[in-house]
C-alpha cells in the first residue's frame, strides 16, 4: 500500500465482476463490502465469492468490510477471510468499544500477536465517545474512520456541519494514538462532483487525509483535492531550503515564521506530493 493512500473504493461483495473492475480503477485501496451493499439473502454468496476472488495475492491492496460484529454473519466472515493472501485489511463496521477490537484481533490471529490489519468504523455516538480507547485497543488496529450515514441518523443531524465536532474528535483520536489521519466518509451522490470537491476541501481543512468513494468517477476528484497544490509544494520547498541554510527559528521574506513544526509539515507536504 502507498504510504499515503488517498482513495478507497467500495464495491459490493456479491458482484465479483465489479470487484475485478475495481482492481484496475486506479484506487489506492479497494474495499469489498459484505455489509451495507449486500442484501441479507446474498450474504453467504458474497462471502464465498469474495473468498474465492481473494485466495491469491492482489496487486492492488484489498480490504474487506465484514458485517457488523454483533450480526449473524460476522463470525463466518472473519473465519473465511482473515487469513486469505489477497486480504490486506479488515474493516470493522459499527465499532463501539475497544473490547470488540481485541476480540477480533484474538480470533483472527494466525499466530501469537499476528492478526491481520484492522480498521474500525465509528458510526454512532457511543463509538465517537470511545474513539481514543478504540484507537489504542490493539497493535493490529491500523486506522479509524467515521461512517457518517449511520452517525447522522444516530445523532439526528440535519445539516452537514452538525458532524464537524465528531469529525474533529476522530482526527484528534487518531493522531493521539499515532495512527494515520482518518479518511473521509463517502459522498453518496456520485453525480455531484462539485459538491464532492467542496466537501473534500472541508475535510482536508479538518485534518482528514483521503476519502472513501462509491464510484470510480469520484477517484480523480478526491485525489486532486488531497494532493498538495503547486503553491503548497513551492512553499514547502522554500521552507526546507531555508531550514537547511539556517539554524533555529526564522522568518521567510513573506513573513512566514519557520520553526520545527513548520519544517515537519513541509516534509509531509513533499512526501505526499511525491508519494510512490
Amino acid at each position: 500500500m502507498r504510504p499515503y493512500p488517498l482513495t478507497w473504493l467500495y464495491v459490493p461483495g456479491d458482484r465479483p465482476e465489479i470487484v475485478t473492475k475495481a482492481l484496475t480503477s486506479g484506487a489506492d485501496v479497494v474495499v469489498v463490502d459484505l455489509e451495507d451493499a449486500v442484501a441479507p439473502d446474498r450474504k453467504r454468496y458474497a462471502r464465498e465469492a469474495t473468498a474465492e476472488r481473494l485466495g491469491d495475492p492482489q496487486r492492488t491492496p484489498v480490504h474487506v468490510r465484514v458485517n457488523a460484529l454483533d450480526s449473524p454473519w460476522a463470525a463466518a466472515d472473519l473465519a473465511a477471510l482473515a487469513a486469505l493472501p489477497g486480504v490486506s485489511g479488515l474493516r470493522l463496521p459499527k465499532v463501539t468499544a475497544p473490547a470488540q477490537i481485541t476480540r477480533v484481533a484474538r480470533t483472527t490471529a494466525r499466530s501469537e500477536g499476528d492478526a491481520p490489519p484492522l480498521y474500525a468504523l465509528l458510526e454512532s455516538a457511543l463509538g465517537v465517545e470511545h474513539a481514543y480507547a478504540i484507537a489504542t485497543a490493539h497493535p493490529s488496529l491500523r486506522g479509524i474512520a467515521l461512517g457518517e450515514a449511520d452517525l447522522r441518523a444516530d445523532l439526528g443531524v440535519r445539516h452537514d456541519g452538525g458532524l464537524d465536532w465528531s469529525r474533529s474528535r476522530v482526527v484528534v483520536a487518531a493522531r493521539a494514538a499515532a495512527l494515520p489521519p482518518p479518511s473521509q466518509s463517502v459522498h453518496p451522490d456520485i453525480r455531484d462532483l462539485e459538491g464532492l470537491r467542496s466537501s473534500c476541501a472541508h475535510g482536508r481543512a479538518l485534518g482528514f487525509l483521503g476519502r472513501a468513494a462509491v464510484h470510480p468517477r469520484q477517484l480523480p476528484v478526491i485525489e486532486r483535492a488531497y494532493l498538495p497544490t503547486e503553491e503548497e509544494i513551492e512553499h514547502a520547498e522554500t521552507v526546507l531550503e531555508a531550514a537547511r541554510s539556517h539554524q533555529g527559528a526564522q522568518a521567510l521574506p513573506d513573513g512566514t515564521f519557520i520553526d520545527a513544526a513548520v519544517v515537519t509539515q513541509a516534509h509531509r507536504t513533499l512526501s505526499l506530493a511525491h508519494r510512490g
